[in-house]
């Protein structure tokens, strides 16, 4: 399983992406559509047509690594097509990776600690 490190990116293509692609397609698609550079150690996550299938493009320090899954009887949940890419958290990728609706996730807010005064 792939676990992000700390400040890592997560960057979502909105718009459903033709899943035949492998890695020069989809490096393409990153470098084009997202405006992202596929060799920064960020996390690219790309959508099937119909929802049920994704691809994750990732560059882990020696090469780029290419994960894909495919529900079997429901949809990922995704978000409407409207943007060109949306950043999710590391958290939000691993509820969509299962499936689960993962904009209904908020983080809390960090409370300040209070200064010496």
């Amino acid at each position: 399983m792939m676990q992000p490190t700390t400040g890592t990116q997560v960057w979502l293509s909105c718009r459903p992406t033709d899943m035949r692609k492998g890695f020069n397609g989809l490096t393409a698609l990153v470098t084009e559509v997202l405006r992202g550079d596929p060799f920064s150690g960020h996390v690219f996550v790309f959508r099937g047509k119909r929802g049920d299938r994704m691809k994750i493009l990732h560059w882990d320090g020696s090469g780029l690594c290419l994960f894909a899954k495919r529900l079997e009887k429901s949809r990922f949940v995704w978000p409407p097509i409207v943007d060109e890419r949306l950043r999710l958290t590391p958290a939000q990728l691993q509820l969509l990776i299962e499936g689960m609706d993962w904009r209904r996730t908020v983080a809390i807010e960090v409370e300040q600690r209070p200064s010496a005064a």
